[in-house]
């Protein structure tokens, strides 16, 4: 059968089973999850790959789940991955009453596009024709949320990095794919659409505490260090370091404060803040991140209080494949001849997948068919077809592209490719961050 016959087969098996893929995107959404807690998410992408009749890996970076369809012959391994996790959205129609989650970013798409593939790929009979296999793995915890939590599972040793992909880099679940594949949902975009770029920023992560001296706010407050100002100051210094960031770096530092103090009546003593990093390149960011931990220390250096800085490793800036974004447009433009291709260029935001991008080609498109910002409430599909069927058509197109006539595409595409690192180089880079 050639490669035509082949994907005209993985198509027609999404088309069938199109209305099971738009069920299983519905009730994640239902029942949104954060980060290294999907439990219930991660039971439902396990339950639907046991239908297809394959069993799947499970508990890999604690919700993790990863499936594998064999080839006839052996060759590379490309995998298509789906974020299991939602964001903090308490606004959105569909946030969890009790922990604000709700999804949207679209990662219940992004799992939906993933477990259509596995449907195209296994009830067509493809991988057959294929020397290699394909990877269908659902990862937890990209959204990099709740950091003190994520430090806290560090502490008891269930993980090791913050992110999900870090994560499972670290543990090994990448070791035996050669190739990764991820879509993500666009902004504002209700048309059938297919944006690719070559990059984004990654980050570093920081918890910052500033320690004072409590006292009565207004019977003493001369006996008390306000941390809260120490906070403010470390706050404003940042703001003046913003002219200092060059435009073709990409800067973005936009910190919280979590805590303010603990009484309305007392000095705050205890005063915390989460901020990222962010920038094009990791050299940017360390450049950065050195003059933030100055500002931040030279606040509480002005009040009198103690300031705790922990940095921490977060996510590397994305480096996508050309030839494969090349690929998935070729085989976009075949799903839907009128789909409108773009060029993403620069992804000011950070995901994951660029520490992935790192060890192996990797491509992480945007897909339209949804209106509204990504994090807000106004994130909705509008196009269900565009948003998720388009994508899968597209990426199982792809896996018969790379894997199909011995693989010679994809053995094709894993010769020209110099990785940035080896997994060691990227354990010490991601370790060193660790302050």
């Amino acid at each position: 059968m050639n490669k035509d016959e082949l994907k005209a087969k993985v198509c027609a098996a999404i088309d069938d089973y199109k209305d099971k893929i738009a069920a299983i995107a519905d009730s994640i959404a239902d029942e949104p999850e954060l980060g290294f807690k999907e439990v219930k998410t991660s039971a439902k992408v396990a339950a639907f790959m046991r239908e297809l009749g394959i069993e799947p890996q499970t508990g890999l970076a604690i919700t993790g789940v990863k499936a594998r369809v064999k080839g006839a012959k052996p060759g590379p391994t490309a995998a298509v991955l789906g974020e299991l996790d939602a964001v903090g959205c308490p606004d959105s129609c569909k946030a969890d009453p009790l922990t604000g989650a709700a999804h949207a970013c679209g990662h219940n798409l992004q799992i939906a596009v993933m477990l259509a593939v596995c449907c195209g790929i296994v009830k067509s009979g493809a991988a057959q024709y294929f020397s290699g296999d394909a990877v269908f793995f659902g990862v937890p915890a990209e959204e990099y949320v709740e950091i003190e939590y994520r430090k806290r599972l560090a502490e008891e040793g269930r993980i090791h990095f913050l992110s999900g992909k870090g994560q499972l880099i670290y543990e090994g679940a990448f070791d035996d794919i050669d190739m990764a594949m991820q879509m993500h949902a666009d902004k504002n975009m209700p048309e059938p659409t297919v944006s690719v770029g070559e990059s984004s920023n990654g980050f570093i992560g920081k918890t910052i505490q500033y320690v004072g001296k409590t006292s009565h706010a207004a019977d003493a407050p001369d006996q008390g260090i306000n941390a809260l100002n120490a906070a403010m100051l470390g706050l404003m210094g940042i703001n003046a370091l913003r002219e200092t960031f060059r435009e073709r770096d990409v800067v973005r530092v936009h910190p919280i404060i979590t805590k303010g103090g603990d009484l309305v009546n007392s000095v705050p003593a205890d005063v915390r803040i989460e901020t990222y990093v962010r920038a094009k390149t990791m050299e940017a960011i360390e450049q950065t991140h050195h003059k933030v931990d100055a500002a931040l220390k030279a606040g509480g250096d002005a009040i009198g209080a103690q300031t705790i800085i922990h940095t921490l490793p977060g996510m590397l800036p994305l480096s996508c494949n050309k030839t494969m974004n090349e690929l998935f447009v070729k085989n976009a433009q075949i799903a839907n001849p009128q789909v409108n291709v773009k060029d993403a260029g620069h992804f000011s935001a950070s995901t994951d997948m660029g520490d992935v991008s790192h060890l192996m080609p990797v491509i992480h498109p945007f897909i339209g068919g949804v209106d509204g910002f990504l994090h807000t409430a106004d994130f909705h599909v509008v196009d269900f077809d565009a948003a998720v069927i388009l994508p899968a058509k597209a990426f199982a197109m792809m896996l018969v592209d790379l894997l199909a006539d011995d693989a010679a595409e994809g053995k094709k595409i894993l010769a020209e490719h110099k990785p940035l690192m080896t997994k060691k180089e990227y354990i010490e880079k991601l370790e060193s961050y660790f302050s």
